[in-house]
C-alpha cells in the first residue's frame, strides 16, 4: 500500500482570503475592541487607546522578529518580566602577584605571550607532521 506523506505542516492554511485563522482572530479582536473604545469613550480620549491597540494587533497578526511570530516574543518577555531572578555575586581573589606588582608590571604580565624554546617548536613541528626546518 502505498500513503501520501503531508508536506508543508509547518505552514498554516489560508482561511480569510491572504490571513491565516490566527491572524483573523488577532486583526477581529483588534477591531472589535478598538470599536469598544471609540463608541463608549469621547473621540479624542479613545484615540488613546485605539492606536495602542491597533498597532498590538497588526504586530500580533503580520510582525516577525528573528523569524519568530510576535506572539512568541511577547509571551517569553511577559514570563521574563514575571518570574523570579536569583542573583548571586562572588568575589574573586586577586593573585598575590599582580596585587604586589605595579599597574605597569601587572598589565605586561597579563599580555605577555610565552615564547617557544628551540626544542619545544622542533617537538611541535613533529608532532604536527612538519618536516621542514625549523628554526
Amino acid at each position: 500500500m502505498q500513503f501520501e506523506v503531508p508536506q508543508f505542516i509547518e505552514i498554516e492554511d489560508k482561511i480569510f482570503g491572504p490571513l491565516t485563522f490566527k491572524q483573523f482572530a488577532y486583526l477581529a479582536g483588534g477591531a472589535g475592541l478598538s470599536f469598544i473604545f471609540y463608541t463608549l469613550i469621547p473621540f479624542p480620549f479613545s484615540v488613546l487607546f485605539v492606536i495602542p491597540i491597533a498597532v498590538l494587533s497588526l504586530a500580533l497578526a503580520f510582525y516577525k522578529v528573528h523569524g519568530k511570530p510576535f506572539v512568541a516574543v511577547l509571551e517569553s518577555a511577559i514570563r521574563f518580566t514575571l518570574s523570579n531572578r536569583l542573583y548571586v555575586w562572588k568575589r574573586k581573589e586577586a593573585s598575590s602577584e599582580k596585587k604586589d606588582a605595579p599597574p605597569e608590571k601587572a598589565a605586561e604580565s597579563a599580555l605577555s605571550v610565552p615564547r617557544l624554546s628551540d626544542s619545544k617548536l622542533k617537538d611541535l613541528a613533529w608532532g604536527l607532521d612538519v618536516h621542514k626546518n625549523v628554526r
